[in-house]
């Protein structure tokens, strides 16, 4: 049973919201971050403290570490001794990637193997990692499934993601402990990033300048509501991953294995156009945003859709939050937090 589980990321949106679900189902969490300044410190401060404020008398405690750090991740897995871990930490971004591309060299790849090193280590019993539906890249055949190729990614972050998954399989394969990636697609929500299109959307909107819309706004993405996101990774937790009875390897699955390894698209399954989600933005601020069309950016992919049939089948959940209900979740959060 998962007892003690490491939580990388943990002042990050995700990582901060999947600490507080795991210590309320009674799971002693160890939370690290390095709390680094890519976007403001000062929100990843305020997750953890909510953290703290609402979880008084459980299981939880902190370290500020950078993964980067081999001798402080050994440590970390020496002294904890984790049954399971949740690796969410990472440099992430698509757009910063084409700026830093050493920040995820260090912290997508090197990290990601000083986690799997303390994995193997400490014999845990699952580890559940982040990959991302940028992997999919240039694919335009909709909606994504786990067995497609992911062989042609459009940006350093995607290509970060793929080899992570790669490296997950390698060691699940030589060392026999259970790993689960799951690609996650366009998460928002409360506590939610600075640098990603709700957020960005909603500042601009309130604050009367306009908004860049990309590719003249004829794109979409599968926007999922952060409380799915924690409920799929929760679900996925306590399942660790198998080996598939059914993996064929002269007609090969990437999405299962010989190996104790799965691979899962998370997302809500209905995509939504750029500018449908910039008028529900509209409609649940009572504001209508002032639009700034754009070329494509560099990195950039026109649609996401996940395909989540392998997701339901495996623990019998897939994201469904309307999209109308999680930005009034969102902007209601926003106006408190930010004082509007």
């Amino acid at each position: 049973m998962i007892s003690k589980v490491i939580v990388t990321g943990a002042a990050g949106f995700i990582g901060a919201a999947v600490s507080e679900r795991l210590l309320s189902d009674g799971v002693s969490v160890v939370g690290v971050d390095n709390l680094n300044s890519y976007y403001d410190r000062t929100l990843k401060l305020s997750r953890l403290k909510r953290i703290e404020s609402i979880n008084k008398n459980l299981d939880w405690s902190f370290l500020e570490l950078d993964i980067a750090d081999q001798a402080a991740v050994h440590n970390l897995f020496r002294d904890v001794k984790p049954s399971a871990v949740v690796h969410l930490a990472a440099q992430a971004g698509v757009r910063y990637s084409l700026q830093n591309p050493s920040a995820y060299i260090q912290s997508n790849l090197v990290g990601f193997g000083h986690i799997l090193e303390g994995c193997r280590e400490q014999h845990i019993e699952h580890l559940v990692y982040a990959s991302s539906s940028s992997v999919y890249g240039g694919n335009k055949n909709v909606p994504f499934q786990e067995t497609q190729a992911v062989d042609h990614p459009v940006s350093l972050y995607a290509a970060s993601k793929k080899a992570n998954e790669l490296m997950a399989h390698s060691y699940s394969h030589l060392y026999g402990f259970p790993a689960t990636g799951l690609r996650f697609f366009t998460v928002y929500g409360p506590w939610g990033r600075p640098d990603m299109a709700p957020m960005l959307f909603a500042n601009a909107i309130l604050k009367g300048l306009p908004i860049k819309v990309f590719n003249n706004g004829n794109m979409s993405r599968d926007f999922t509501f952060i409380d799915d996101i924690v409920e799929g990774i929760v679900r996925v937790l306590a399942k660790p991953a198998t080996p598939s009875p059914d993996f064929n390897s002269h007609i090969p699955d990437s999405s299962c294995s010989w190996a104790p390894h799965r691979i899962f698209n998370i997302g809500n399954s209905s995509p939504t156009s750029l500018l449908n989600f910039i008028e529900a933005l509209e409609v649940s601020l009572g504001i209508t945003a002032i639009k700034q069309f754009e070329p494509m950016q560099p990195g950039d992919v026109q649609s996401t859709a996940a395909d989540t049939r392998l997701l339901e089948s495996w623990i019998g959940f897939s994201p469904s939050t309307h999209l109308s209900h999680g930005i009034d979740r969102f902007t209601r959060w926003y106006r408190d937090y930010y004082g509007y």
